[in-house]
């Protein structure tokens, strides 16, 4: 047996009484980067070897002594249902495919035909395994409503059902090497998605970066595959690009929406063969590092209108998550804030403050179209501005008030509750005007002005009932 990243989660059985066979076929698939191989050149210990070994695809010889291929095969989808089969044959035998595709066989192939088309057969149907493994996985997940590697996505910081389903998602597909593609608004964490897929890989390499938007076609591809020396003016030594560097690991391709046609065909390429070539090189690299890209296009309408390739868009698409915008997961919007208060106030050296009570309603009022990092850079703006015990409402007001209609209108300045009294009110008298307040500056919506006073709406609309005498 050989193994290797590539194709993790499973291994193929290659069965054929001809060793040389066996030899040349795992020699050409070695070189597809499909490494996690297994041999058996008598029939009769195929069954043990499948119960003792992680097998996800058998390749059958039709005709071997003992038990046939089609034998084995019945044998197979009875005891083992979930695993793929492929028939290889001398002969082409309509009637004896017809059967084997009938017994539950993935496909038949005569191993005289082109070397290309038995590997991109077998290519296909390893991805259709991977693809069943991934669904029964999710369809496990989402039931028991668990998650193995909560520490996998330590850094995003949420509460929110719908991040725990994308998070449930991202666990079930973390055995494919297919690419996985982070949709989602400027700013709601794509990134911190992509390094937490990393992490769920168990990879061995690193996790390496890359933003493409407004890469030419020349600096995208001398970026990814690397250069020989004297490969172009100025290239006066080799350099490793990044896919290289990734090896073993992830390779975290940003705002992939806005690639160059010319840099789609490349990458592309590189997805479908699993190689690619260092400018200025003849021979081949293999693709040892997962892909990851990110975009907050909507890619499926921008190919649509032919800005981004179709081919490359299902590509890419095989493994899809929506990162919801912070306006639909509002909450979030406390964990985020005591979150980047305590970060902010370990970075300044200064110790958390009191937030005043205005501060969340506030919060949940505005639409966030900047997200998770919007609200992370107004935190920092007012932890650096911030001087008392109680944290500042200005830096908050100032950047979000214009944007809320619904609390103090701009043209009527805010003051002091008690400024126009000559002497302080009654407790009651005091109840009636905080109430008064609240209900100004929430323009009338008695669902604001409670909670900015604290209590529920029902006990704020008994309040104005008796201030107003209709009880």
């Amino acid at each position: 047996m050989i193994t290797n990243n590539r194709y993790p989660g499973f291994g193929v059985l290659l069965v054929d009484d001809e060793a040389p066979f066996l030899r040349s076929l795992s020699i050409a698939l070695e070189r597809q980067g499909i490494n996690h191989l297994y041999r058996c050149t008598d029939s009769r210990e195929v069954m043990a070897t499948i119960a003792r070994e992680p097998i996800g695809l058998v390749l059958l010889d039709l005709t071997m002594p003992h038990l046939s291929g089609e034998e084995l095969l019945a044998r197979i989808k009875e005891e083992h249902p979930d695993i793929g089969a492929i028939i290889l044959s001398g002969l082409n035998q309509l009637e004896t495919a017809v059967n084997c595709i009938r017994l539950g066989a993935y496909d038949y192939f005569v191993k005289t035909m082109e070397e290309d088309r038995l590997i991109g057969g077998i290519r296909r149907a390893i991805q259709a395994q991977e693809m069943r493994q991934e669904n029964q996985e999710m369809r496990r997940r989402f039931l028991t409503d668990t998650l193995e590697k909560p520490e996998a996505f330590a850094d995003i910081v949420t509460q929110d059902k719908t991040m725990r389903s994308v998070f449930q998602y991202l666990e079930a597909i973390a055995v494919s090497r297919q690419p996985v593609l982070i949709c989602g608004e400027s700013g709601v964490g794509k990134e911190l998605i992509a390094r937490a897929i990393h992490r769920l890989g168990d990879a061995q390499g690193p996790m390496v970066s890359v933003n493409v938007a407004g890469l030419d076609d020349n600096v995208f591809a001398d970026t990814l595959f690397g250069h020989h020396r004297g490969a172009f003016t100025g290239a006066d030594r080799a350099r490793a690009g990044m896919i290289e560097q990734a090896a073993g690991g992830t390779l975290f391709l940003d705002e992939i929406g806005d690639l160059s046609q010319a840099s789609q065909v490349k990458l592309l390429r590189l997805l479908q063969e699993g190689e690619y070539y260092p400018l200025g090189s003849d021979r081949p690299k293999r693709l040892r590092a997962r892909i990851v890209v990110a975009t907050h296009q909507d890619l499926a309408r921008k190919q649509q209108d032919g800005g981004f390739r179709k081919d490359l868009y299902y590509r890419l698409r095989i493994h899809q998550v929506e990162i919801p915008p912070l306006r639909r997961r509002k909450g979030d919007l406390p964990l985020l804030l005591a979150h980047f208060l305590a970060e902010a106030a370990e970075e300044l050296g200064k110790s958390v403050p009191t937030l005043p009570r205005e501060l969340p309603v506030l919060l949940a009022n505005y639409e966030f179209p900047g997200n998770v990092r919007e609200l992370r850079a107004l935190v920092f703006d007012a932890m650096s501005r911030h001087r008392s015990h109680m944290l500042s409402m200005e830096v908050f007001r100032q950047a979000l008030g214009q944007d809320n209609p619904t609390l103090v209108p701009q043209d009527e300045p805010e003051q002091p509750l008690f400024s126009q009294l000559d002497t302080l009110p009654t407790l009651q008298q005091a109840g009636e005007l905080l109430v008064a307040e609240a209900m100004r500056r929430a323009q009338g919506n008695q669902s604001l002005a409670a909670r900015l006073l604290g209590i529920s709406q029902p006990a704020l609309s008994k309040r104005l009932k008796k201030n107003t005498g209709e009880d």
